[in-house]
């Protein structure tokens, strides 16, 4: 039997994250190969992993990040099963790390194939689900370009945002910042009127014609009130019309405006956990 040694076990447990006992027992396991051992851990993860696969994964973090140029903006939630998980430094580590790899990237899958310290982000993921013995996943990966974009990281790191404005100036940053963490706190679903869905303008006008009738409308009226209804919504849910959440007086595109005369919101993304 290979003798193995503290040194090894601490060099495992710095290569993969795993516990002591776990690290030991592989590495007696593989007769002191490292890499064999490894590759046990690994599989350990890959029985976890088909073990929790109908498991909930809604826990975990997001992250935003943007490249040098502020030009490219990525957000990816790292997802677990629990939220004691989610708090602990190395699994928020671990997230901050991918993020920096999907900057790289273009799609998912590009981020799932792409090389962390040796190995695929796929196989990486597999091993932490045997360190941590959780179900982990990527749950979101979104990207957005725009001649600026600037992002926000609510506290707790359950929502993060990422907004595109449309050209580089002396009060971008800022703007780019307020709207984003606009994004964070309302919620809203799409930039304007014409990004809105039709099949939500429908709904909306469907459940605006039940509201009529229930409170008495004369019917003739109906479609007037319903469309003073619909602007309501609007305004309460595209981010440019929306009141600004550190000044609801104005709505969102008044402050850009006010902040640059010619910037205009293009785009934001938003992922929420929890």
């Amino acid at each position: 039997m290979a003798k193995i040694t503290a040194a090894d076990v601490n060099k495992l447990r710095k290569s993969t994250g795993a516990g002591m006992m776990d690290c030991k027992n592989a590495l007696v396991e593989a007769e002191g190969d490292f890499d064999e051992a490894v590759a046990i851990l690994r599989k350990k993860g890959q029985q976890i992993a088909a073990k929790r696969a109908d498991r909930e994964s809604s826990e975990g973090v997001a992250i935003a990040k943007v490249n040098d140029e502020h030009t490219k903006g990525i957000i990816v939630s790292l997802n677990c099963e629990t939220d004691f998980v989610a708090k602990n430094d190395g699994f928020i580590k671990l997230a901050e790390q991918l993020a920096e790899l999907a900057l790289e990237v273009d799609s998912l899958e590009e981020l799932m194939k792409a090389d962390f310290e040796g190995i695929t982000v796929e196989e990486k993921l597999l091993e932490q689900t045997g360190v941590i013995g959780e179900k982990i996943e990527i749950g979101a990966f979104e990207i957005l370009e725009a001649p600026y974009v600037g992002h926000y990281i609510h506290a707790g790191n359950k929502i993060a945002t990422l907004t595109g404005v449309s050209e580089k100036g002396e009060n971008t940053e800022e703007i780019a910042k307020d709207v984003a963490m606009q994004v964070a706190a309302m919620n809203p679903i799409a930039l304007d009127e014409e990004g809105v869905p039709q099949d939500i303008i429908d709904k909306e006008l469907e459940y605006a014609n039940e509201q009529n009738k229930k409170e008495g409308k004369p019917e003739h009226l109906w479609e007037q009130i319903s469309k003073g209804r619909l602007k309501r919504f609007f305004k309460d849910n595209t981010l440019i019309n929306q009141e600004y959440i550190k000044d609801s007086k104005i709505t969102v595109g008044k402050h850009v405006q006010k902040l640059g005369d010619d910037v205009k919101v293009t785009g934001f993304k938003r992922v929420e956990l929890g």
